[in-house]
């Protein structure tokens, strides 16, 4: 019998882990403290602040206005990376690599610095800050995450499937609507349900692009000046931390579903 060997990779990764998880765990078990205090001992378990969220009026119109703007935001964004994404992986074109770099240049660009330049190119522009524009500005952060999630969807698909079906009469906007989507719609929902957490969840290009209607993240952030508030924030934010990681490791699973390796959809 092999005796377990100590492995550092492990270690650094469970205290990684341990680091980034670990007060995101505590949140979630203040969220049933029976006290206003974030402290411990634990006072006693309660439900009631997770009751006392549905009496909140001014944070459930904000959490409204963020799924408002994280829907249309993310089929935007969606569209958008979805057809940059067939254009680079389909075509060959002039310019491809800095067309490419242009589109993810939002993944290397601070949120602050984005967040300014658009506010900047706003208020040049005339347009009135609403969540309009915060839809706009979530639109550029989230296309990066849609074309590279696509892309290495289709990059597993031969091209000549969507040939074989134009040799059997179809258009080519016919074999992109029955051949490509299709393949590619695991990714496609993966890629929304992407953006629409990078959408949900984003402050830094809210704070500077939101107008007299608040996004929840503006809207907790504010919140965080008042104590009596904190465990209704606290109760929200543990509702937020599950409700995301369950989004993300339904992208994740989708993400990776299609046909199993070396067989390839019939047409």
């Amino acid at each position: 019998m092999r005796r377990a060997q100590f492995s550092p990779g492990a270690l650094y990764y469970a205290l990684m882990a341990a680091f980034l998880y670990l007060p995101l765990l505590l949140l979630v078990v203040f969220s049933f403290n029976d006290s206003p205090t974030l402290a411990f001992p634990l006072k006693g378990f309660t439900t009631r602040w997770y009751g006392e969220l549905l009496l909140a009026g001014e944070l459930l119109a904000a959490l409204r206005n963020s799924l408002l703007v994280a829907a249309g935001a993310s089929l935007v964004a969606t569209v958008l990376g979805t057809m940059a994404a067939l254009a680079l992986t389909r075509f060959e074109f002039p310019g491809k690599g800095a067309f490419l770099a242009l589109a993810a240049m939002p993944l290397v660009i601070p949120y602050v610095v984005l967040g300014v330049a658009l506010l900047i190119a706003f208020s040049q522009a005339g347009i009135k800050l609403s969540l309009w524009t915060v839809g706009l500005g979530h639109v550029v952060v989230s296309v990066p995450y849609v074309l590279l999630i696509v892309m290495a969807r289709l990059a597993g698909f031969e091209a000549n499937l969507e040939e074989a079906a134009m040799d059997l009469g179809e258009s080519y906007w016919g074999a992109l609507r029955r051949v490509t989507l299709p393949m590619a719609g695991p990714a496609l929902l993966a890629a929304y349900l992407n953006a629409f957490t990078t959408s949900f969840d984003e402050f830094a290009l809210s704070f500077f692009l939101t107008g007299s209607e608040t996004t929840l993240p503006i809207y907790l952030y504010s919140q965080l000046r008042f104590p009596a508030r904190l465990p209704l924030v606290v109760a929200l934010a543990a509702l937020l931390i599950v409700g995301s990681l369950l989004v993300l490791l339904i992208s994740e699973w989708l993400r990776r579903l299609g046909p199993p390796s070396g067989k390839e959809p019939a047409l």
